[in-house]
């Protein structure tokens, strides 16, 4: 479907009928918050909320009314899954004259809703969200705002704007019937509490259940994804009465932290436990034993993001639906 032109951007004016104050003070309350009492500043911060208005922290300080900024939002750098994806995103962007702006969301759509609060003020020119979780309120102020968007590393059926990604869900069944087929009966799950590696991770299970394998114990941590999550979450499993045979992780990160584990509990890997990554970081061929896991092209995905961003700069009024799904790969290793 073609996407619908932006709507015009809200001004001070209906900020202030919103708020039942003065264009001035709200003025007043979002530049200079130290001259107007804190009740009013609650009145105007809530009616920004309620109608997604923009300030434009830029207005009357640009010739041009481009910024040729792209903020980019990452959920995490504590590993290097998004790496590949940034790097070329980056680069090409580089190419074509854009700096870019990388915001940290704690893989929270509230922590989001704050970053596009302090960003979309500065006017840039596109954003790059990464997955498809947003807080309503972060979805009223980009369709007010009418920036391209392009949500990576996922897919949806219902997105803001642009989409290049790939499905979690069938990452989930295709990782199941693949480990099924390999003879697998005992399954577990170590992952970390993110939405994309849960809905991967809750794939899996619903698929194993339809193939009659009705018990999958999974142990969800906090993020970020590190090696002593996958080691806490191998030492749980162990403690279970009837261990597993295979522990499917939501990353490579934590994958090898499970294997780091294993080897200090004296475990033969893939004899005792197999195991099963997901990312395929450059370090997952070479650990040893080397990492079963499913292969994304982070490099694809930065580069159709950066050449849909760039597209539609060149042909602003463009309606072009831009929904490119990249795939994935599964990989066999000596970890299964």
């Amino acid at each position: 479907m073609a996407k619908k032109p932006a709507t015009p951007s809200l001004t001070l004016i209906d900020v202030a009928r919103i708020a039942g104050v003065s264009p001035m003070t709200v003025s007043r309350a979002l530049h200079r918050p130290e001259l107007v009492s804190e009740n009013t500043r609650d009145k105007v911060r809530e009616a920004v909320r309620q109608s997604g208005y923009v300030p434009n922290m830029l207005a009357g300080g640009l010739a041009s009314s481009k910024s040729r900024l792209v903020a980019i939002f990452l959920p995490t750098i504590a590993n290097s899954i998004f790496a590949d994806t940034v790097q070329s995103l980056m680069d090409r962007l580089a190419q074509a004259g854009y700096q870019t702006l990388v915001g940290l969301t704690g893989y929270s759509p509230e922590q989001e809703e704050k970053l596009l609060e302090a960003v979309l003020g500065r006017r840039p020119d596109g954003i790059v969200l990464t997955g498809t979780l947003h807080t309503e309120s972060s979805r009223l102020r980009l369709a007010q705002a009418g920036i391209p968007v392009v949500e990576a590393w996922d897919l949806s059926e219902n997105p803001l704007d642009m989409l290049v990604g790939f499905s979690h869900e069938k990452v989930g069944e295709e990782t199941a019937r693949h480990l099924l087929k390999k003879g697998y009966k005992r399954f577990s799950v170590v992952t970390i509490s993110d939405p994309r590696g849960l809905r991967r991770c809750n794939s899996l299970v619903a698929e194993l259940k339809r193939q009659g394998i009705e018990q999958v114990p999974m142990e969800v941590l906090a993020p970020p994804a590190t090696l002593e999550i996958g080691r806490e979450g191998l030492r749980r499993l162990l403690d279970l009465s009837k261990r597993p045979d295979i522990v499917v992780c939501s990353s490579d990160t934590v994958a090898q932290g499970v294997l780091a584990e294993a080897a200090s509990q004296g475990l033969n890997v893939p004899g005792d436990l197999a195991v099963m990554g997901f990312g395929d970081l450059s370090s997952a061929a070479h650990v040893y034993p080397a990492l079963s896991t499913v292969s994304v092209d982070g490099k694809k995905i930065g580069l159709q993001v950066a050449e849909a961003l760039l597209d539609r700069f060149d042909n602003p009024s463009s309606l072009k639906d831009v929904r490119i799904d990249t795939g994935f790969t599964l990989i066999d290793r000596a970890t299964t």
